[in-house]
């Protein structure tokens, strides 16, 4: 038996174990303080312990501070195995720790914080975003140290805080401050892709959210004139701000879906109470993911035009604030990343996958700006964030064994 088909039978009976460590991190709710919770210290030091129990003792810290926690830190931590290549080419698996609040408790079949497992499932708050990446990397990690096999490539698992509310004392810290990564390193992030396992993501839309704020003059709605609609301007606004999409960041890229640029005003923000005044102020907010090809500088300086003419016409004043903003290079689609993480999917599910661009986010954003080339996937039933978010227990697996297959590639 091949030293990867050792593997590959560990792998697959290990489910019990996938369940109590899903079962163990679910009971830590690791919010961040946005969303009124310690973050992710209590998580950290309990899958600290859990891998050293188990025999992963080279585990390094690099904690961020953060004095809105009582802890002061946001834990960021990364345990290694250690492979026949020692120095070179490592291959890094960076998964977060952090989840999002339960959101609606009477639309969850189950209490949030407790596994319940069924039909090959488990179910709870982060058993997919992003504990299926935490415990299929920590498994891939577990086959070689108990079947005392040397992977090829030394193993690094990247658990981070803070990537649900911005990565500011998760990768962000980690990329200001130490020089972890080298440009021949494998940098794979289990926190997207699809169920079949064929989309390996390796560009990302740039990302500007803005708050729009317009400034008129409240009156009387009987005597409109002797004000100046704010809503009316901003209603305006929004309209041209979304035609954009098809007046100017026109491009088509494939790779992506959908293939264009998207322009789009979003929340509302309430004005007056009552429906016979004339608003003084209004604020909306759009969500723009522009093509790579465009630079958010380009979008904010069309988006600034367009509110140029509106405080003219309207006789108001415009107000933008820059919320988020996030642009950054595509991984090739024929770097060797992607082409080695191709075959090891291809021969752990079968299926031929493919890269692809996103129109939503990720950590990947930021390593790709610092000019490293990562890939994001995994093999999920997408529910993150949502009521009864679930994991199936043999994609944990089946991930599992692509790490570790990636792990022995040279």
């Amino acid at each position: 038996m091949t030293e990867l088909s050792q593997i590959r039978q560990f792998l697959d009976s290990q489910e019990q174990g996938v369940i109590e460590l899903e079962t163990l991190l679910t009971s830590y709710p690791a919010l961040a303080p946005e969303s009124g919770g310690i973050g992710e210290i209590e998580k950290a030091a309990a899958l600290e312990a859990w891998l050293k129990k188990q025999g992963i003792t080279e585990i390094e810290h690099y904690d961020a501070p953060d004095p809105r926690v009582p802890s002061n830190i946001r834990p960021n931590m990364v345990a290694t195995i250690r492979g026949k290549k020692r120095a070179d080419s490592p291959v890094w698996i960076m998964s977060h720790l952090d989840v999002v609040p339960e959101g609606e408790r009477r639309l969850w079949e189950s209490d949030p914080w407790k596994v319940v497992v069924k039909n090959g499932k488990v179910y709870g708050r982060g058993v997919e975003d992003n504990q299926q990446g935490v415990v299929a990397s920590v498994f891939a990690a577990l086959a070689f140290l108990k079947l005392g096999i040397v992977p090829e490539r030394t193993i690094k698992l990247l658990f981070i805080a803070d990537e649900e509310v911005g990565s500011k004392f998760g990768i962000q810290y980690l990329l200001e401050h130490y020089n972890l990564f080298g440009k021949d390193d494998t940098i794979l992030i289990p926190d997207g892709g699809s169920a079949d396992a064929t989309e390996i993501e390796v560009a990302e839309k740039n990302i500007c959210w803005l708050k729009v704020t317009t400034k008129g003059k409240q009156t009387h709605a009987a005597m409109p004139d002797r004000g100046a609609n704010a809503f009316l301007a901003a209603s305006d606004l929004a309209l041209r701000i979304h035609r954009l999409e098809k007046s100017t960041f026109t491009a088509r890229d494939p790779l992506f879906n959908p293939d264009r640029s998207t322009i789009n005003p979003t929340k509302k923000e309430a004005n007056v109470p009552n429906v016979n005044t004339i608003p003084g102020e209004d604020v909306f907010y759009v969500d723009m993911r522009i093509l790579p090809v465009y630079p958010v500088a380009a979008a904010l300086e069309e988006v600034s035009r367009l509110a140029r003419a509106i405080e003219a016409e309207y006789n108001v004043k415009v107000q933008l604030d820059v919320l988020q903003s996030t642009e950054s290079r595509a991984t090739p689609a024929d770097a060797p990343t992607v082409r080695l993480l191709a075959e090891a999917i291809r021969q752990v599910y079968g299926v031929e996958a493919k890269p692809i661009g996103i129109g939503g986010g990720t950590v990947g954003a930021y390593l790709r700006k610092a000019g490293l080339d990562c890939v994001v996937w995994s093999k999920i039933n997408e529910t993150a964030h949502q009521p009864n978010e679930s994991a199936d227990i043999a994609n944990i697996l089946g991930d599992a064994k692509v790490f570790a297959t990636l792990a022995m590639m040279s």
